[in-house]
């Protein structure tokens, strides 16, 4: 078969794995905002992106006109070790609930790191490895994406930083301790290796830190070490890109049995996932193929998409990262120290919310304490136990399912299981001792973080 990829077609090699990323902007006659300057104000260009992000990266960010970018012989190479990723029918838990939906989960789990993040890890060591650098700086919440750079920096031998959200990397030792394993430096962010760093702990001592912090503190590291770039495991539309995997091999397995999804369901913290699961469905509604009620599922500790403001805003809480078009909390917005590490970030993707804005899919928000209830069901009816974040989801398909048995409707239900909790068991152990608490944040202490957001 052809590698050449067709347009508007999910293109697959003989393992029916996609040879090509599906890009969603190409199908959309609302482009997401460009990322800005913030010292100019006008859109990025790519010689200004250069010195921080991978050269084939930056090209990839841009590309807002080719529908889809094929996906390198090396890199698909590894993916064979885990992907196609299953698609699973959930019959007990269908019959559990007694619904008349159908219920669908595309497990990422199925790799060592535990998650989706190992499909764009790959990606971004591969392309920094071809462009011949020494190594890559990142930041992490939960641990899933420095879990899955670490790897794919082995797997080329490249040098891995990792920046972790300091309550994450007190909470999930485990997760921490992979890391080196596979080699990585793992640092507790905020810290006081890094001018930014140090300029946050002044200003909010004793904090438990945010992806914003993280963020801000690898593009500095990354930035002041030659031959050294900065990767991140969600927000960015490259990101999304390289996700895109996860809705195209999903897409594929129910057009080979001739099932119609109705309602597609993934949590949503940077965007990441949520964004690769839907995007193939996404583009079919663009294209006025067909239609889908898509879901995205946050925390109420973190409600960026329901609660924030769409505006231009900072990347992270130094203020040293470009200026995205989002959803947004405001880069300064610390969230709670929740257990949905990964979901702690302050905005949203910039594709996800042009589509948000216009109408085209849907946001909820949900407690923490109903968020592991969910996942305690799952895990007691499917037998997967599911990553705090994934639970999220689960949470409002269980709800959608239950609907559906109120109402007698036959819906076909999808959600991404985006990786397993193993290394979350002191979460678990919060939830089972009865000493997790929900938190949402007060009205003023929104306003507060949007009142650093600049004047665009």
């Amino acid at each position: 078969m052809s590698t050449t990829p067709i347009p508007y077609k999910i293109y697959l090699d003989e393992n029916e794995m996609p040879t090509a990323w599906y890009n969603l902007r190409a199908d959309m006659k609302n482009k997401p905002a460009p990322l800005l300057n913030p010292q100019t104000l006008q859109p990025m260009t790519a010689q200004e992106l250069e010195p921080v992000f991978c050269r084939e990266l930056i090209d990839q960010e841009l590309d807002d006109t080719n529908a889809f970018i094929p996906i390198p012989e090396e890199i698909r190479d590894f993916y064979k070790m885990y992907r196609p990723a299953p698609l699973i029918r959930a019959y007990c838990l269908e019959k559990k609930l007694g619904t008349p939906a159908k219920i669908y989960y595309k497990f990422e789990g199925n790799n060592t790191s535990g998650s989706h993040k190992l499909n764009s890890a790959i990606a971004q060591a591969y392309y920094a490895k071809k462009q011949g650098l020494t190594g890559v700086t990142t930041e992490t919440g939960a641990g899933q994406w420095g879990t899955a750079l670490s790897m794919a920096c082995s797997y080329f031998d490249l040098d891995c930083n990792v920046y972790m959200v300091k309550c994450s990397y007190e909470q999930k030792p485990f997760r921490r301790e992979v890391m080196r394993t596979y080699g990585a430096t793992v640092t507790a962010s905020p810290s006081m290796d890094t001018q930014v760093g140090r300029k946050i702990l002044a200003a909010h001592p004793g904090t438990t830190g945010s992806l914003g912090c993280a963020i801000s503190e690898a593009v500095e590291a990354a930035s002041c070490k030659p031959g050294y770039r900065y990767v991140l495991g969600s927000v960015l539309n490259q990101v999304m890109l390289h996700q895109s995997v996860i809705g195209l091999e999903t897409k594929a397995a129910l057009d080979k049995y001739n099932v119609k999804a109705d309602i597609i369901i993934g949590c949503a913290g940077g965007g990441s996932n949520l964004g690769g699961l839907i995007a193939p469905f996404m583009g079919q509604k663009l294209r006025g193929e067909a239609d889908y009620r898509i879901i995205a599922v946050e925390p109420a500790s973190c409600p960026s998409f329901t609660r924030g403001t769409y505006a231009y805003d900072y990347c992270d809480t130094g203020m040293v990262c470009p200026l995205s078009k989002m959803y947004t909390l405001g880069s300064g917005f610390i969230p709670a120290a929740n257990h949905a590490g990964g979901l702690r970030y302050h905005g949203m993707n910039a594709t996800l919310s042009q589509l948000y804005a216009d109408g085209l899919m849907e946001a909820v928000s949900v407690k923490q304490t109903e968020v592991f209830e969910a996942a305690e069901y799952f895990a007691r009816i499917e037998g997967i136990l599911p990553a705090p974040e994934s639970s999220h989801a689960i949470k409002v398909a269980l709800d959608e399912a239950i609907r559906c048995k109120e109402t007698g409707e036959e819906k076909t239900i999808v959600f991404g299981l985006t990786g397993t909790g193993y290394f979350d068991m002191y979460a678990y152990e919060k939830f089972h001792d009865g000493k997790m608490e929900d938190y949402a944040p007060t009205d003023e202490e929104i306003a507060k973080g949007l009142s650093g957001l600049p004047t665009v």
